[in-house]
């Protein structure tokens, strides 16, 4: 009885926010929300082993992760894709369009990247946090994320071009390394 009310408080507290982490990933409500159900059953079942040691949020997460990297293996989600058509529902327009942009930009973002870049910033959780759930070092975590703000800058703002660190073309930087102008 007790079990089942430490998940029942864990559930209500964490489903919201596994299903947005899903919801970013796949771009899909139905997906999100088979997602995150599906993942809070697997935490279910594993509760008595995990409640203690670990923290449950996080493995929920990590399942979470791991179950979408898989039906991307298998090709699931564009069969899937096919037959839903909801959309998130909506209570305020206000910055809808910015965060219709924003996730578009995201979801164009390759897998990696998408998972590193909205656990980070999105989940806001710590690199190495991000790492244990991708199953990567956090070197990989810092490289991934990286590159996806990088791909996400230059995706939601074509005319600025490419960043600092980057020159627009192979002949400039050789001329600006030569002193010529």
């Amino acid at each position: 009885m007790v079990r089942e009310q430490e998940f029942r408080d864990f559930f209500s507290a964490e489903y919201p926010a596994l299903r947005g982490l899903a919801y970013l990933l796949t771009r899909d409500w139905t997906q999100a929300e088979d997602l995150a159900q599906e993942a809070m059953v697997r935490t279910y079942r594993a509760w008595s082993r995990i409640r203690d040691r670990e923290r449950p949020a996080v493995y929920a997460r990590t399942v979470l992760v791991n179950r979408h990297r898989s039906l991307l293996r298998r090709g699931a989600i564009e069969a899937r894709h096919r037959f839903a058509g909801r959309d998130e529902p909506q209570t305020s327009h206000e910055g809808r369009e910015d965060r219709i942009v924003v996730r578009d930009a995201i979801g164009r973002l390759p897998i990696r990247q998408r998972h590193a870049v909205v656990l980070r910033y999105f989940e806001d959780l710590p690199e190495s946090e991000v790492a244990q759930i991708m199953d990567c070092p956090v070197g990989t975590v810092k490289s991934l994320v990286h590159r996806g703000l990088r791909r996400l800058r230059a995706g939601l703002d074509p005319a600025a071009g490419p960043s600092i660190d980057e020159p627009r073309n192979a002949d400039a930087s050789l001329a600006t390394a030569e002193g010529t102008p």
